[in-house]
């Protein structure tokens, strides 16, 4: 075409933004804008959408947000690509603002818009959020649809209110395909219910439907969070064998963690070191792990070493070995790693936890004074700490990481961004009387807040539902349903 006086047309370029997407070809996408540019069709909505969600796929959101403000009078569908490619590369905030940008300015919702919405509000575990754009589904007339019922399951399934994802599921039941099954089985393995992901698989098989890979990595994530490690061997066989599936690195990652927490180390790493894949970190960091959790310091170590040579920045595998070393007393070795880590310029990621409160989040790091009511939160958690040290609360130590004084170990304790978010949840009634308190955490919630929220429901009288960056943790009356196994 370009070797002829015919130029290519808005239409045109869109089909060739499209067949990049699908080879993958960053490349000759990247002269395709730029060819756009020159004929001054990049602003034109219909080309500009399959633009945004070609960067989508190749995870350059910047790229894609930039396409966007350069469009002079975006559509519904430049909109719903926007919310879709933010969505899809995490940046689940800045998704819901277009989503909000784009119902204020008057364009009607589709169903592409309204599932990314739903991704965005489900990767912040925002429950408020999640019930919001339920509604507003209800309202729009896209309830019925199979991909928004799914999302509607996946977005209540990772709030963790699998039973409001359930009747959801059980209203769509007659048109869910697959992903809908899976995406409510995937809600009930972060829970570590492995009783209802089972009951759900054999349901799935009974309507006729097949099982696909993300079918059986929801039975052994369900598995492994509910501690059944050798079940987890078990169903990776079955998924081989009686269903020729082939297991992909996520599923191999599961059972390497299962193999090495039930206490086999070395098949573990056999495992890992004769899997057909290029190994990642994950890997690894699943291994290391399970170290921490049977305290082997020095497989963890080694673990660790792994780890880091794929990843010489990841906090992560300094954070867990100095875990597990203060926990035996190694003082010397921690000291020796803090300065291979301050030698490497590698800054722990700082723990975050967020609680939303009719509708807007409200996010806490460690020792946090910038929350407008930080005086009265500090007060709070100070009388909550009190009551539950009555109740017979001791200290978890187990994971400080300076050999310091009683007094400044205690504040270290206190003062972790989930204990403030739950003195704020309390302060402020986030929720109503007999409902739960809901906290969400960007890292795995450490062995002290868990010991002291078993306490605090048995002060506050109420559940506190806690997702970390592993699971989910139900604390009522003293106990949590994980089994302290996370």
């Amino acid at each position: 075409m370009l070797r002829h006086p015919t130029l290519p047309n808005h239409r045109t370029l869109a089909s060739l933004f499209a067949t990049c997407a699908a080879l993958s070809s960053l490349s000759f996408a990247l002269s395709l804008h730029s060819l756009a540019l020159k004929l001054a069709l990049s602003r034109h909505p219909f080309p500009a959408s399959a633009l945004l969600s070609l960067y989508a796929k190749f995870r350059v959101p910047l790229n894609a947000r930039k396409v966007f403000d350069e469009i002079p009078q975006p559509d519904s569908v430049c909109y719903s690509a926007l919310v879709v490619a933010l969505a899809q590369n995490s940046r689940s905030v800045e998704a819901l603002s277009v989503f909000s940008d784009m119902r204020c300015r008057g364009f009607a919702s589709t169903v592409h818009s309204v599932s990314g919405g739903l991704r965005a509000a489900a990767q912040l575990a925002a429950l408020e959020q999640c019930r919001m754009m339920h509604a507003h589904v209800v309202v729009a007339g896209l309830d019925s649809n199979v991909v928004v019922g799914s999302a509607l399951v996946d977005g209540y399934g990772k709030a963790g209110v699998v039973n409001d994802a359930r009747r959801v599921f059980e209203d769509s039941l007659d048109d869910m395909n697959v992903v809908g099954w899976n995406a409510m089985m995937a809600g009930y393995a972060q829970q570590g219910d492995h009783r209802s992901a089972f009951e759900l698989f054999e349901s799935l098989e009974g309507c006729g439907l097949v099982p696909d890979e993300y079918s059986f990595l929801a039975i052994l994530t369900a598995l492994y969070n509910a501690g059944r490690f050798v079940q987890v061997d078990r169903w990776f066989t079955r998924m081989r064998v009686d269903y020729s599936l082939e297991p992909s690195l996520e599923h191999y990652t599961c059972l390497v963690g299962a193999m090495a927490r039930a206490g086999e180390f070395e098949r573990a790493e056999r495992v890992v070191l004769t899997m057909p894949f290029e190994l990642d970190a994950a890997v690894w960091r699943a291994l290391l792990s399970a170290c921490a959790y049977r305290g082997e310091a020095d497989k963890a170590w080694c673990m660790a070493s792994r780890v880091l040579e794929l990843e010489p920045d990841d906090d992560y595998a300094y954070v867990i070995v100095a875990n597990v070393l203060s926990i035996a007393g190694r003082w010397a070795d921690v000291a020796e790693l803090r300065k291979m880590m301050k030698d490497r310029r590698v800054k722990k990621k700082g723990g975050r936890s967020w609680i939303e409160v009719q509708g807007e989040v409200h996010v806490f790091v460690a020792g946090d004074w910038k929350h407008e009511r930080s005086k009265e939160i500090y007060q709070k958690l100070a009388e909550l700490m009190g009551d539950i040290e009555k109740l017979g609360y001791v200290p978890v130590w187990d994971e400080l990481l300076h050999n310091v004084g009683e007094e400044k170990r205690k504040e270290a304790l206190w003062y972790h961004s989930e204990k403030l978010a739950v003195a704020f949840g309390v302060l402020c009634r986030s929720a109503p009387p007999g409902k739960p308190l809901r906290i969400v955490k960007n890292l795995r919630i450490c062995k002290d807040c868990h010991e002291a929220f078993k306490y605090m429901t048995r002060v506050l009288e109420r559940e506190i539902i806690v997702r970390d960056v592993n699971r989910y943790h139900r604390f009522l009356n003293g106990n949590c349903n994980c089994r302290d196994l996370w």
